[in-house]
């Protein structure tokens, strides 16, 4: 990888996440980044792919930092479940949140079969596909049914926060986990987490 490629993603994933895909132009990512037009047509034939290498490098660094949140705050898959909810809630109130860049990729470019859409549905059966290890882990009798049901609380939990904001964040991470207990010890069968 080049240092002005590294550069151009990194001010096209900070402009895009604050202020959406089709409402900044590539100049502004070029003035952001500090390279020429020609150096971004060196490494991306277009705006779609440099959006392409932004979302791979998001997925890649959210997933890594959510699994290793939810690991460090909870030590079984049980816990990990629950500890999912505590760590969107940290997410919700850090600085910078700007709602989930997929959901706001996904809607921008809304056409099932566009590139970009597809990559933010990828990202999202990833995120899928890590709680329903989980819920196996923890001994669900139907994982993949925990998994969507608790993966459509987090979803819900990060759009409301998005589209009102409640100061602190915690609010609606803080509900969304109170409606996965209940989820969680009947998929366990009343095992308490």
């Amino acid at each position: 990888m080049s240092k002005k490629r590294d550069q151009l993603v990194e001010a096209a994933l900070e402009l895009f996440n604050k202020e959406g895909f089709h409402a900044t132009g590539i100049d502004k990512v070029l003035a952001a980044a500090g390279v020429a037009k020609m150096t971004m047509y060196k490494h991306f034939r277009s705006k779609e792919e440099l959006i392409l290498a932004v979302l791979r490098l998001r997925d890649e660094r959210w997933r890594n930092s959510f699994m290793l949140g939810v690991e460090k705050r909870a030590k079984d898959p049980c816990g990990r479940l629950l500890a999912m909810f505590d760590e969107l809630g940290a997410w919700f109130a850090g600085e910078g949140f700007c709602g989930c860049m997929f959901i706001n990729a996904s809607a921008e470019y809304a056409d099932h079969g566009d590139p970009i859409h597809a990559a933010s549905a990828e990202h999202k059966r990833l995120v899928e596909k890590y709680v329903r290890e989980l819920a196996e882990q923890a001994g669900a009798a139907e994982p993949g049914v925990l998994a969507m049901q608790l993966c459509l609380l987090m979803e819900g939990a990060v759009v409301l926060t998005q589209v009102c904001p409640d100061g602190d964040g915690g609010c609606a991470g803080a509900s969304a986990k109170r409606a996965a207990r209940v989820l969680i010890d009947h998929a366990l069968d009343g095992v308490s987490c």
